[in-house]
């Protein structure tokens, strides 16, 4: 592996982990900095619309907030393929979120936690401001608690 891998294998990781920060956090216009502007983001798997990336990242800040106001992944191995100036990446994910129980045992609401596991698909490309996705496709593995 020589320096120009390790440096673009660093890159794509620190999108995919941009890409979770601003989605936990709520910085939707850290996203800018992880998908092309015309990027194609697929979350059917788990309940959400595909669309090209501002429609998308319109969606999350109404959606997300709304629904999982606290929100917190882990990352875990990422496979990382590159091929000149395109890359394939793929990252397992855990996702677990709060939500108001209106449904408790006794009645009393509290807080419950869904979860969700899976694996992000990227495909990135190198562009003039550095590695970006330009498709993202979040498979669900497994999901507790809805």
């Amino acid at each position: 592996m020589d320096l120009q891998e390790i440096s673009d294998r660093l890159e794509i990781e620190g999108a995919i982990v941009r890409y979770t920060r601003g989605i936990d956090a709520g910085e939707w216009d850290l996203l800018d900095t992880v998908f092309t502007p015309d990027a194609e983001i697929d979350y059917t798997e788990s309940g959400g619309i595909a669309d090209t990336f501002p429609a998308v990242k319109a969606w999350l800040a109404e959606v997300l907030p709304a629904f999982f106001p606290k929100r917190m992944h882990s990352l875990h191995q990422v496979d990382i393929r590159i091929d000149g100036d395109q890359a394939t990446a793929t990252a397992y994910f855990h996702n677990p979120m709060p939500i108001p129980d209106t449904q408790g045992a006794d009645g009393a609401g509290g807080e419950k936690v869904v979860e969700f596991g899976g694996l992000y698909h990227h495909t990135f490309v190198r562009t003039p401001d550095g590695w970006r996705s330009r498709r993202l496709h979040e498979e669900i593995v497994w999901k507790r608690g809805l």
